[in-house]
């Protein structure tokens, strides 16, 4: 069990606590949400811990295979849905990876990546379009 600590600061911003490694954070309300959007929002570390975590799970995965994945980039776009309940109504997740792995690597980075924990914890009716690059990095 890993606990964190919220506090609410006022404003529409908190700060949290990583209590094993006493990290901290800011979150912020975008400036959608009648916030000031100078730090990322809730949805935004949600969008962000499901990159780390596919990047995460790959590195592990590419270890286990001997190969090196140092470089790779990953963008996720975050898409929140026009209508009531706001929430996250799509992801668009870009995953740069600076080889081009032999089809059997290839298959096992993009399983890990589709595979990762976030992956199981989003809601099915957020719409993931992952997409991957090879041999190349994007600006």
């Amino acid at each position: 069990m890993v606990s964190i600590q919220i506090s609410y600061k006022g404003d529409l911003r908190c700060e949290a606590l990583h209590c094993p490694s006493s990290s901290q954070l800011l979150t912020d309300a975008p400036v959608d949400n009648q916030g000031k959007g100078e730090a990322f929002s809730p949805t935004d570390l949600c969008a962000t811990a499901t990159g780390s975590c596919m990047a995460t799970i790959m590195g592990i995965r590419a270890r286990d295979l001997g190969v090196d994945i140092s470089g790779m980039k990953v963008r996720v776009d975050k898409i929140m849905s026009p209508d009531l309940p706001r929430r996250i109504s799509q992801l668009i997740i870009n995953v740069n990876v600076p080889f081009e792995p032999d089809p059997e690597t290839k298959s096992a980075l993009m399983d890990a990546a589709k595979n990762c924990p976030m992956q199981h914890s989003l809601h099915p009716d957020i719409e993931r379009c992952v997409s991957f690059s090879w041999g190349r990095l994007a600006q």
